[in-house]
């Protein structure tokens, strides 16, 4: 899954278990507008049907196969009272009475069938954030014309 998140994160669309890469530019416009109304009113629904005290439920993005029989839903999990996997099991349990309410909302001839995976690219981000903070000052540069010696002597400077 990382390597999913980090191409879904570089602006690529990637369609899980198909082994199907596409830039969004050669999605069509239909797929690109069902995928955002879905994203629109799922988000709608979990806001309203799974309020947790414990974690907050964030949609970050809905891709839709271009033939519109699926959707993979990239759902992020903010505050640590569960395991974030367990929450998106549960979810993917009762896709049925999500995918219903949604489907009320989003009417099509064939709606597409939902699918939840976990998207920890706001957690893997903070992370890096938090790396380039801890990192120690720039060493002063040297005065004009001097070199380091530590790189002569080991060939890595001319």
């Amino acid at each position: 899954m990382g390597d999913e998140a980090e191409l879904h994160g570089l602006a690529l669309s990637l369609f899980p278990g198909s082994g199907i890469i596409l830039p969004p530019l050669l999605m069509s416009q239909r797929v690109q507008r069902v995928s955002e109304l879905v994203k629109r009113e799922l988000s709608a629904v979990l806001e309203r049907h799974y309020r947790m005290t414990d974690a907050i439920l964030t949609v970050h993005d809905v891709v839709a196969t271009p033939d519109l029989k699926q959707c993979f839903a990239y759902v992020g999990v903010i505050g640590m009272g569960r395991d974030p996997e367990t929450l998106i099991e549960k979810l993917n349990k009762e896709r049925g009475f999500i995918q219903k309410e949604v489907h009320k909302r989003v009417v099509m001839k064939h709606s597409p069938q939902i699918f939840f995976r976990l998207d920890q690219s706001v957690e893997r981000g903070v992370r890096i954030l938090n790396a380039i903070d801890n990192l120690p000052p720039p060493a002063d540069p040297l005065p004009e014309g001097e070199s380091d010696p530590k790189l002569e002597k080991d060939g890595l400077y001319r």
